[in-house]
Order: C-alpha cells, then structure tokens, then sequence
C-alpha cells in the first residue's frame, strides 16, 4: 500500500506532535516531516515533495495564506490544507486563492482530518462547514476604488457628508455619488445598511 507522505506546518510544537501521533496511527498516512514557520514550510516542501501539506493559518513569518502561494509558485501541484483555530473569512478566502485545497478546523474529530487529507491528495476541496460559510460570506466582495473605501471608512466612524466633504476636499455632490456608487455595490438601501454590511463581510480590515 502506497502511503500518502503528509506534511506538518505549525508554529506550536505541540500541535505538530500531536497531529503527527495522530496520523501516524493511521494505515495508510505517513508524516515525512514538519515545519515551524511558513518560511520553513517552503524549502522542506522543496525537500520533502510531499503528497499533501497541512498548514496552519496564522504564523508569525509568512502566514498560511501567503506560504501556500510561496509553496503554489515553486510546486504548482503542491495540495495543502489549511488547519486553522480561527482566521477571518479575508484571511480564509486569501489561502483558498492563493491555491489551498480545502480549509478545516482544528477542532474537527480525528476521523474528519483524516477525510479531509485524502480529499486533498485526491485534489477534492474539503471544507468544514463553518469555514464555507466565512467563505460563502466573502463571495462578490465588491471593488471599491481608493476613493470610495475612504468614504465608507468614513461613515462606519459616523461622519455626516459635510464632514467627509471636508476631510476628503470634495464637493458634498461628490460625495453623495461615492455614497450611491457605494450602496450600489453592496446592495444596500441606506447609509445604515452599507454599515452594517461593510462591518458583517469584514471589508475594512487592512
């Protein structure tokens, strides 16, 4: 039998003893090493040609989103999965792009990773179901231009038009374009509603 020859990368040494004495109880899956940092993670990929890597999201150095990409660039067949505690739905949607598989939490029965990382080395996504749904939440994320982010960052902290006319050097007509424009690509009916979807979708974190 053909092992799948899997690869840890986590910040915390206990997690990756811990997954690695997870997986190492299964038949037909072999840890061929671990990595610390996303930076590491990208030369033992290069080392190590594994079948599949599971990748923390939040890392110090390079994190899982943009190690992915640094792994996807020199492998483009690389399959890794994201194993996360947390991570905002920008965050999960970056690792998605940058060429992750599938995204699961750390909190999911053994049983479930071990599903998750043969869908991976198949090349099948595997998500737990609330990462689909931080996904499903980012989906159409509109594209503001500079100008208008300025303006909804400027209504979230409540400023009236005259005062964001003021701040930005605009005309109050202007600026009432910027508004319509932006409602527009929310989808939202009023100054109220765009805020309250701007902060929901998380669309003014950096």
């Amino acid at each position: 039998m053909k092992k799948i020859r899997v690869m840890i990368v986590d910040d915390h040494s206990i997690v990756r003893m811990g997954l690695a004495a997870i997986l190492d109880l299964e038949k037909d899956l072999a840890v061929c090493g671990t990595a610390e940092s996303g930076a590491e993670a990208v030369d033992a990929a290069l080392r190590l040609k594994p079948d599949v890597i599971v990748m923390d999201l939040m890392m110090p150095d390079l994190d899982g989103a943009e190690a992915t990409a640094a792994i996807r660039k020199v492998m483009p067949d690389a399959k890794i999965l994201i194993l996360t505690t947390f991570g905002t739905s920008r965050e999960l949607s970056r690792a998605v792009s940058a060429g992750a598989t599938g995204a699961v939490t750390k909190n999911i029965a053994n049983a479930e990773l071990v599903a998750a990382i043969h869908d991976t080395a198949e090349g099948m996504p595997h998500f737990s179901p609330e990462i689909r749904q931080a996904l499903d939440d980012t989906a159409g994320i509109p594209d503001f231009t500079p100008r208008q982010m300025e303006v909804l960052k400027s209504i979230t902290r409540g400023l009236s038009n005259d005062d964001i006319a003021r701040q930005l050097g605009l005309s109050k007509t202007r600026i009432k374009q910027h508004l319509n424009e932006i409602y527009e690509k929310l989808g939202a009916a009023n100054r109220a509603e765009a805020v309250a979807i701007a902060i929901h979708r998380e669309l003014l974190k950096n």
